[in-house]
């Protein structure tokens, strides 16, 4: 019986993990046929059973564009079966990504972030009116909150209406206004309101329905 037993690092490499052996083993076995129609049938079984692993997407069209796919993968393509949708190379796996295009942004007040930039573009194309009060109000607020996760202390609403305005490449002039801005201890508090949520959503988050009656 101890000559009998496969340990892990003797058995064959698991191409895709996550299907475990057996998907593979049946994959193996589809390969093994010699008939094409066994091979055909065979396949479409491997298909559904790899679709059970995933129910809520096994009848979406692309979800079953990828099962093919990876069932050619586990074969190490070496499967002969008619498949719905065009079959993958080892060419096109081995293929490399092209490189993702990073932003090349570096602005000058850093602890805003991009999005900032993005925002008072679309204030700045904006027709006056309240509409656009409202939003540049609202990327003031913002800014001032971004500025406090920088300075925990305070912010006066002027330095940041001289930063919108040098932004906003001088169309968005706040600096002699008498708008206020939200509070810096209120945007702190908030701040720290939400933290606190969600820290206390992660840590009892599976215990909401414990002790629950069920029927």
């Amino acid at each position: 019986m101890i000559d009998d037993i496969e340990y892990n690092t003797e058995r064959e490499h698991l191409i895709i993990p996550e299907y475990g052996r057996h998907i593979q083993k049946m994959v193996a076995h589809a390969v093994s046929l010699k008939d094409k129609e066994a091979r055909n049938n065979c396949a479409k079984s491997i298909i559904a059973v790899m679709g059970n692993l995933n129910p809520h997407l096994r009848d979406v069209p692309d979800f079953q564009h990828k099962l093919w796919d990876q069932l050619f993968i586990i074969s190490d393509f070496k499967l002969d079966a008619d498949s719905p949708f065009p079959k993958p190379s080892r060419e096109e796996l081995a293929e490399r990504p092209d490189p993702l295009g990073y932003p090349q942004n570096h602005p000058k007040y850093r602890f805003y972030g991009n999005n900032i930039k993005r925002m008072i573009d679309v204030a700045n194309s904006w027709e006056a009116g309240d509409k656009k009060d409202g939003l540049v109000i609202t990327i003031a607020n913002h800014m001032k909150k971004c500025f406090l996760n920088w300075n925990k202390d305070t912010v006066e609403d002027d330095v940041i209406f001289e930063h919108l305005y040098e932004l906003s490449g001088g169309k968005i002039n706040l600096r002699n206004s008498d708008e206020d801005l939200s509070d810096s201890q209120q945007l702190l508090k908030n701040k720290k309101r939400f933290a606190k949520q969600q820290s206390s959503g992660k840590k009892g988050g599976g215990k909401g329905n414990r002790g629950r009656k069920r029927y």
